[in-house]
């Protein structure tokens, strides 16, 4: 292989192509020093990214980068050093790494507090995480902050909303269109499968042919039929994804004529913000993350709300750490599913995977016939869907 010179950026000699970017890898990895073994000094856009780097992973404190060419860490909790940061990062790496960049700094260098500056929200990539911590400091954030602490939840929610809105109705309103079968259905509503099958016993051989004698078809679910879902959310800090993504599908539901959406959220408290399920960023800052829970309460406050058992699905968005009365919880479940409701319970709707939860009271409500699982937000139309049809939930 024949030898080149190190690809700009790098130092260290001669080397392959291939070796000298393999060495400029590691060294990006390992953090320079001597034990890092590669022998590589970075130089240029390369240097820039690896002071972005050390300054929130390294190990000390201080600068960015050390003259023996160890990495470093801080960021010196000054607003202007952070502001800084931020940008950088957003040169030199792409969303999803900004985003769990600014996470990790967050929660290892405790810069919750500047979020707190308007300066610093407008230098930060939006995401969930970003809204969840938002909502945290929500009662601690001053007045000149929480109009540009409102539009980078509003950005967020709406980038949410595109992505989850279309395909949440499309789903739904098909769910409902098959729940409300008709014997007496329009040609473009006739379910030619469950027609064929009811009517089986009227086959002509001579014919080759069915005599369709009874029609099975699909309702028009906005004029014949009214479901009622029941969103209800924990609201303590460990469910802050979980809080954002349930607000964005509450409004969404609530935008569909043919379900009546409530959304209640809790902690040993229990708030009803139904009436603000017209704008899921006043949803999210009616919100107070944090605090205890208490699931016995939102179910009683629930369960005094439900007029039409049978045509009702609730949903509880847990991790199930129950601080209220626990047998009293589970008389509740059981007594709304023996009343016709159907009960989903949602360990966490969100990306991250399931969390940590109560094992035990997640196996007792499996026991009532209502499974507890983690959803990510891409599969709750589908979730939603076979609670309205009454057919096994899609357990991941």
């Amino acid at each position: 292989m024949r030898a080149t010179e190190s690809p700009a950026g790098t130092g260290g000699g001669v080397a392959t192509g291939g070796d000298a970017e393999r060495l400029r890898r590691w060294r990006m990895v390992l953090g320079g020093g001597e034990a890092d073994g590669t022998g590589h000094t970075l130089a240029g856009q390369d240097a820039a990214m690896d002071a972005a780097l050390g300054a929130l992973y390294g190990g000390g404190s201080g600068g960015a980068r050390r003259s023996s060419g160890e990495r470093s860490a801080g960021l010196g909790g000054s607003a202007p050093n952070v502001a800084r940061w931020l940008g950088d990062i957003r040169t030199y790496f792409p969303a999803p790494v900004v985003q769990v960049m600014q996470r990790d700094a967050i929660e290892r260098l405790g810069l919750a507090s500047l979020l707190l500056e308007p300066e610093m929200l407008e230098a930060v990539e939006p995401d969930v995480h970003l809204v969840g911590t938002l909502l945290s400091l929500n009662k601690a954030m001053p007045d000149t902050t929480k109009e540009t602490a409102r539009a980078v939840v509003r950005k967020v929610v709406e980038q949410l909303e595109k992505r989850l809105a279309t395909r949440t109705r499309a789903t739904l309103t098909g769910a409902l269109d098959r729940s409300a079968r008709t014997n007496r259905p329009r040609h473009h509503d006739i379910d030619w499968d469950r027609t064929i099958r009811a009517n089986l016993k009227n086959y002509l051989p001579e014919y080759r042919t069915i005599v369709p004698e009874r029609l099975v078809g699909h309702g028009r679910a906005s004029q014949s039929v009214k479901k009622e879902v029941v969103l209800c959310i924990d609201q303590s800090g460990s469910m802050a994804a979980s809080v954002v993504y349930a607000s964005v599908f509450g409004a969404v539901l609530a935008s569909m004529r043919s379900i009546s959406t409530r959304l209640v959220v809790f902690d040993t408290a229990v708030v009803d913000l139904t009436d603000r399920l017209d704008d899921p960023v006043d949803v999210l800052f009616g919100t107070q993350l944090g605090g205890g829970t208490d699931i016995n309460r939102a179910l009683a406050y629930c369960q005094s709300k439900i007029t039409r058992p049978a045509d009702t699905v609730v949903v509880l968005i847990s991790d199930l750490y129950e601080g209220g009365i626990r047998d009293e919880m589970l008389k509740r479940v059981a007594a709304m599913k023996g009343a016709g409701v159907e009960f989903v319970t949602l360990l966490a709707l969100s990306d991250e995977g399931a969390p940590a939860y109560d094992r035990e009271h997640a196996a007792a409500l499996a026991a009532l016939g209502a499974p507890a699982f983690a959803c990510t937000p891409d599969l709750f139309p589908d979730v939603m869907a076979a609670a309205l049809e009454k057919r096994p939930l899609p357990v991941p």
